[in-house]
């Protein structure tokens, strides 16, 4: 087949792509075999050996990409060290007569998980088999303790280190520095919100947030200072992570060394090594990595294919041609990937509007493409919680008792997906909430 126009190559490559979707294959098979199928189905099958060159010039050997392994082998470190298991329980503990303590206790933890994991799964996994059984035996409302937990595990991939703003920063002009820094104080807005919203709601319904006091509560200075004590590793790990990073002594991957370093120091600092769980750290570590990576490949495959056959340069005209003020267009390109967010996760969705959005952004002389790829990030937040593909719904539902409904899961993560429409809407009026710190560190 021959003489394809670019408009039709776009609607036979997506209608390709979501029907690989709806019949339930992988999405990185499902981005390399539509690559493929559209490169023959244009009459170019030649367009693939450019396409496997540039895997493995934009991917194979992309330096930055390092990175990725490193922080996942981090985070596994961590999880295996124990902090995260006595610092919730002590701060559990001190907040037990707040309405609403262990959820914000819930809050609190995972923002500090976000800024040494940034591993979803996990960090949704860890604070769902610490925080999900105590706080449904204590009273709370099924979908505020669900809704909470998913939420707050998200913030990994906003706060940094993130990996996938280390996959933004590899596919876009920006640097791995500048985007941290830039997503680092709406990230942490973002996680106080939920948290202001968890105050409001303990406040106003406190049946589905009551305080508790256990019968066995320790002194509150012992309690103070098995927090600190507990919070010391982590913090380290951040400051050594983002310090060295932005402080321009390492790049990247350097920094994920050191992070990975750290973290193994305080795997032994804390006597948890063991070789099983050394092991079973890389296992994790090659499977997490792989599959992004393999998202990365087949995402490449399908983008080279669809530029070069045409079906990238019209669908850039398309999105020109509807002539709009550059926040409404800015509006509609936001609009598409929370949409792409309730079928496909961040990775296809960064992979496959970036090189169709970022070209049109940068020639907008009025928009910041930082501040565009940090609003795009938050925004991406939805791709967890969004039914009917949610990752973090189904980390939940396999996690939960069976008393806890599905429904339950859907209705409690609602109000934190308007949350995190807000901290758009404040991105979009306060743009300096984006572009201070890297201003203020790099520019």
């Amino acid at each position: 087949m021959t003489g394809l126009g670019g408009e039709t190559i776009a609607v036979v490559m997506f209608g390709l792509l979501v029907l690989g979707l709806m019949m339930g294959h992988p999405l990185a098979f499902v981005l390399g075999g539509t690559a493929v199928l559209g490169a023959f189905i244009a009459g170019k099958p030649m367009v693939l050996g450019i396409v496997i060159n540039r895997i493995f010039g934009d991917v194979l050997d992309n330096y930055t990409l390092i990175a990725i392994p490193l922080f996942v082998l981090m985070a596994q470190f961590l999880s295996n060290s124990g902090v995260t298991d006595k610092m919730f329980e002590s701060l559990r503990l001190l907040m037990s007569n707040v309405r609403g303590g262990l959820a914000l206790a819930v809050v609190f933890i995972s923002i500090l998980l976000a800024a040494t994991t940034g591993i979803i799964g996990a960090s949704i996994t860890v604070m769902g088999v610490m925080a999900l059984r105590p706080m449904l035996q204590y009273g709370y409302a099924p979908t505020l303790t669900t809704g909470v937990i998913a939420a707050s595990g998200c913030l990994g991939i906003l706060i940094p280190p993130s990996i996938m703003l280390i996959l933004m920063a590899s596919y876009s002009p920006l640097s791995v520095g500048e985007l941290f820094a830039g997503a680092m104080i709406p990230g942490v807005i973002l996680g106080l919100l939920y948290a202001g919203w968890v105050a409001v709601l303990a406040a106003l319904r406190p049946d589905m947030a009551p305080s508790v006091l256990p019968d066995d509560m320790p002194p509150r200075r012992e309690l103070v200072t098995m927090l600190l004590k507990e919070a010391v590793p982590p913090l380290l790990l951040i400051f050594g992570i983002l310090g060295s990073l932005l402080a321009g002594i390492a790049t990247a991957t350097e920094a994920s060394a050191i992070g990975a370093a750290l973290a193994l120091g305080i795997v032994l600092a804390r006597g948890r090594f063991t070789l099983g769980s050394f092991y079973d750290a890389l296992k994790e570590t090659g499977k997490t990595s792989a599959m992004i990576l393999f998202i990365v490949v087949g995402a490449t495959a399908f983008t080279g294919v669809f530029n070069i056959t045409g079906g990238l340069r019209a669908t850039q005209e398309i999105i020109r041609g509807l002539d709009m003020a550059p926040w409404m267009l800015l509006t509609v390109m936001m609009f598409i990937v929370f949409i792409l967010g309730a079928f496909l996760d961040w990775t296809g969705i960064v992979l496959l509007s970036f090189p169709i959005f970022l070209p049109i952004v940068q020639e907008m002389e009025s928009i910041d493409l930082l501040w565009f790829v940090v609003l795009m990030s938050i925004v991406l937040q939805t791709s967890f919680l969004t039914p009917p593909f949610g990752y973090a719904l189904f980390y939940l539902r396999a996690i939960a008792p069976k008393e806890v409904k599905t429904t339950d899961i859907i209705k409690g993560v609602l109000p934190f997906i308007g949350l995190i429409l807000l901290m758009c809407v404040a991105v979009a009026l306060v743009p300096g909430l984006v572009t201070w710190l890297p201003d203020t560190l790099y520019r």
